[in-house]
């Protein structure tokens, strides 16, 4: 665990770093890009091996929930970021003659502090890490104290192939976050909880440091299922994905939807789901990721126990092992507390609606904090459509989960109380980075129509503004 003195002087070694202007070069930032994909590929098995440890994770979901997602980002990286970094050149307008030429360029903010979380403990360190690089910064991250394993791995792979005047990374619990915190950073970018992130944006207020935030949203994500949807088909998708690293994601479902007309089928559809990828005990399957910790296990167990009476599928656990069964929990109402919160592990509230009525359970959606994620299965593209194109949520998908997330060239970003900024490939590099305007004007030819005294001429001057600035 670092030190208050320490992490001073790491950022005080990174930002006269940064001042030589070392990371300015685009030669350079591709070349560390290549070290960083370098580094990943080579400790392929360690970081595997890491996941399992941590959460559980066999190492097929680890490679591509982590490993396979951090060289895909770093390849659409090197291959656009050259064209990303080149100014921008504009006409500069007839009002600012004889002047012609205007620049944008893309300048990166200095240092940066990522704070990366426990669940994806590698994609959401380095695939943030990716983008400031890319941007010309130096990085600090801060890595989770809970993700054990991973955050050693993270700490010595990141040693053996930066400089720590150009990128480090620190561990430890809050404490250490908030010495983080208290040095003057050019850029923050925090992945978590809501609540967090407040205390974050305070912390960042105090030296007017811009901040990008991902979270997972106050009230969860929303998927719906209406009653024309391909049950099957929505069945599979949402037990693969709550069973995906134990319902531990941003953009996992929080709470299902379920036209009334089709909800026995599709419980039924569902059940059969989740026995189909886990068997019949999910808490002796190897491939079934863990709990994070015996505080989160507690958590959840509280929860399913507050619902026991209403437990369809599912309900047990083992603190030994911190595994808890995918639990189908049916029927919930939205006004009650566990579609209220993120839920953050293996829990499936299902909530009954009237297909008719669908636009009550929008309206009450749309009353809610802004979820990062919004999921829709239905035949009907017109309505869904119009669904995306109205509401607010982070990103989502008609008739699949999750994978919006691997589209290469779109950002990832939240709204609201799901987060700000983005990230992912341009969107990324934009993130951190700030756009500089140059004007370039002229020693000759130049017009006294801005200059005092106005009164001489002003006629004249008057019908010359409003020809050029129209």
């Amino acid at each position: 665990m670092n030190s208050r003195e320490e992490i001073k002087a790491i950022v005080e070694s990174q930002r006269a770093f940064f001042k030589t202007n070392t990371t300015l070069d685009l030669s350079y930032r591709i070349d560390a890009l290549k070290k960083l994909k370098a580094m990943v590929i080579s400790h392929e098995k360690e970081m595997e091996e890491a996941l399992e440890k941590d959460l559980g994770r066999h190492y097929v979901e680890a490679y591509l929930c982590d490993i396979g997602s951090i060289i895909l980002e770093i390849n659409e990286t090197i291959a656009g970021l050259k064209k990303w970094a080149r100014p921008e050149t504009h006409f500069s307008g007839l009002a600012c003659f004889p002047s012609i030429i205007t620049n944008v360029y893309k300048m990166p903010y200095g240092n940066t502090l990522i704070i990366s979380p426990f669940n994806f403990p590698f994609l959401l360190s380095l695939g943030v890490l990716i983008p400031a690089v890319a941007g010309g910064n130096t990085a600090v991250i801060k890595a989770s104290s809970k993700s054990v394993h991973c955050t050693a791995l993270l700490k010595k792979m990141v040693a053996e192939t930066f400089p720590s005047n150009y990128i480090t990374v620190i561990d430890g619990g809050h404490d250490v976050a908030d010495f983080c915190l208290e040095e003057r950073f050019d850029k923050i970018f925090y992945t978590g909880s809501p609540k967090v992130a407040v205390h974050v944006m305070e912390m960042a207020a105090k030296n007017l440091t811009p901040v990008a935030l991902e979270l997972g949203g106050e009230n969860g994500n929303w998927c719906i299922v209406r009653k024309d949807a391909d049950i099957k088909d929505a069945a599979r998708k949402i037990a693969f994905f709550k069973a995906l690293n134990s319902g531990q994601i941003c953009i996992n479902i929080n709470q299902v939807a379920v036209a009334k007309e089709i909800a026995d089928d599709f419980i039924k559809e569902l059940k059969a789901a989740f026995n189909k990828s886990l068997g019949n005990d999910p808490l002796t399957n190897p491939e079934y990721p863990k709990l994070i910790t015996a505080g989160a296990y507690d958590k959840c167990e509280a929860e399913a126990k507050e619902y026991e009476d209403r437990i369809l599928f599912g309900g047990k656990g083992n603190r030994e092992t911190q595994k808890f069964e995918p639990t189908i929990i049916y029927p919930v109402t939205t006004n009650e507390k566990i579609v209220n919160h993120e839920l953050f592990n293996p829990l499936l509230p299902i909530v009954p609606y009237e297909d008719d009525k669908i636009d009550e359970l929008i309206e009450e959606i749309s009353r809610r904090e802004h979820g990062l994620s919004l999921y829709i299965f239905t035949r009907n593209k017109r309505w869904a459509k119009r669904m995306f194109a109205t509401m607010q949520y982070g990103g989502g998908c008609l008739n699949e989960v999750c994978v919006h997330l691997m589209v290469k060239g779109v950002p990832f970003n939240g709204v609201g109380h799901s987060g700000m900024g983005a990230y992912h490939g341009h969107a990324g590099f934009r993130e951190f980075t700030h756009s500089s305007t140059v004007l370039y004007g002229k020693t000759k030819g130049n017009l006294s129509l801005r200059e005092h005294p106005y009164s001489k001429g002003a006629e004249g001057k008057m019908r010359l503004l409003k020809l050029f600035e129209r």
